[in-house]
Parts: structure tokens; sequence; C-alpha cells
């Protein structure tokens, strides 16, 4: 049966876009935005802080998905809203369930593994290049959201269980994320590296998130407070998006996402 027009139909071009240094900015400040939002507004009200999370994610991937080619703001913005809810996700088994760090990370790592293995089963593929169809942008998204929640799994990980506060653990994964830049200089799989850096940048940018909001007295933080990160993240994100969708930058060629479709 053919979808009416208007419905979810497969892409016209790549749905993400293609990986630069202006990139791994934004992601960066996506990952401190979700984080210190989460926090914020759990502090604020659990109800109000589960209502927006869901309510933005569903709205967000519903827009993701209605668009057949990347448009950098609702891609962002799915990215944004991916984060505060893989967040809240991660924060909950700890929070509601009183599941240790240790075993969040845990399971999350698991997840994503799982995932990874059958997304590549499936389609062959996890290259971000080859994000063409409906099926393999859903396979993304999931992966995604998993990312997140792993990464802030982590990073509570490091930084409370571990007792190595916000600061240090913030340095340990600036450190780790130089493994797969270098790896990649040096032949390491292309897919490989960046997914590896794409899971490292959530605890890398919420560690410092943290650190610059939450009180000296909780893991050694500057104490300038969840909502003032938040709103400074949320401004530096709607600038460098309103310039890349301005400017076109980040739009993968036709002749790259024909080669993956075929």
């Amino acid at each position: 049966m053919r979808p009416a027009a208007g419905n979810f139909r497969e892409p016209v071009a790549a749905k993400v876009p293609e990986i630069t240094a202006l990139f791994w900015v934004i992601k960066l400040l996506t990952t401190g935005m979700g984080e210190s939002t989460s926090d914020y507004l759990a502090t604020t009200s659990l109800v109000l802080a589960a209502a927006v999370g869901f309510v933005g994610f569903v709205v967000a991937m519903w827009l993701q998905f209605r668009t057949r080619r990347y448009v950098p703001v609702v891609y962002w913005f799915a990215v944004m809203m991916v984060a505060v809810f893989g967040t809240m996700a991660a924060d909950a088994l700890h929070v509601v369930l009183g599941v240790s760090y240790v075993v969040s990370t845990a399971f999350y790592a698991v997840a994503l593994a799982v995932v990874f293995i059958l997304w590549r089963r499936t389609e062959g593929t996890l290259s971000i290049h080859s994000i063409v169809t409906r099926r393999r942008e859903l396979w993304y998204w999931l992966t995604v959201l998993l990312t997140f929640a792993l990464g802030t799994a982590a990073g509570d990980l490091t930084a409370i269980a571990l007792h190595l506060g916000f600061l240090a653990s913030g340095v340990l994964f600036a450190v780790v994320i130089a493994v797969p830049a270098i790896g990649w200089r040096l032949g390491l799989n292309p897919v490989v590296a960046f997914w590896f850096a794409y899971v490292v940048t959530r605890p890398l940018g919420a560690s410092f998130a943290d650190w610059l909001g939450k009180p000296h007295s909780f893991a050694g933080g500057l104490g300038y407070g969840d909502g003032v990160v938040s709103g400074i993240a949320l401004l530096l994100i709607a600038a460098l998006v309103g310039y890349v969708q301005l400017a076109g930058h980040g739009v993968q060629q036709r002749g790259a996402f024909e080669a993956a479709a075929a």
C-alpha cells in the first residue's frame, strides 16, 4: 500500500550530518545541556521533569522522522531531547530503582552491544553514511539513545561511585576520547572510531557540565547552578545550529547517499 502524502516516507537524502569538527563541538554541548537540564528539572519537580523529557523526546522524534533529508534544526533538536531523555533514563535506574552505578553502566553497555549486533546483522553496516532508509534511521536513534544513557551512567560511576569528582572525571574522558581519534589516524576502522568517540562524548560533556553546575560539596563542583549551565549551553547550541542551518554546513553529498542506498 502506498503511503499517503505527508506520512513517514523513505528519505530522499541522508538523514544525519557529515562528521566534521563542528559536529563534535555541538555534540559535546548537547551532552552537557542534557545533563544540566535533566538535573535542573528533576530538582524543580520530578513530574515536570518526566513530562518535559518524555513529551519533548516524542515530539523531537516525530519531527525528525517526518523530514526526508537532514535538516540541522530538526536533527539537533532531536539530539538535545535524546540527551535529556537519555539522562533521565539512566538516572531513573539509580534514583528510583536504587540500582548501583556499576550495574546501570553494565546494563546499558550490554544493551548497546546487543543493538549494535542486531543492527549489523540486519543492515550489514553501522556506518553513519548508511542512514538512508527509515529502518536504518530507527536503528540509529535507538543507538544514540543508549549511548546517552550509557554515558550518563559511566560518568556518574567515575565521578561519584569511584570518588574521582567531576573535574577529574572530565579529564579522564578527555584522555579516553583521544584513543579513537589517534586510532583512526593509525588505521582504526572509521565506524568503530566514530561510535567509540560518540559514546565517550556523553560522559565527557556531562562531567564538565556537572563540575560547573554542582555545588563544591557534591563531587567538587563550582556551584554556578544547573539552570545557568543549561541556559548557556542552549544559547551556544542555538547559535551554532543557526549557523549550520543558514550555511548548509555538514550536509552529506548526494553521491554518498546514492552509494549507501545502493
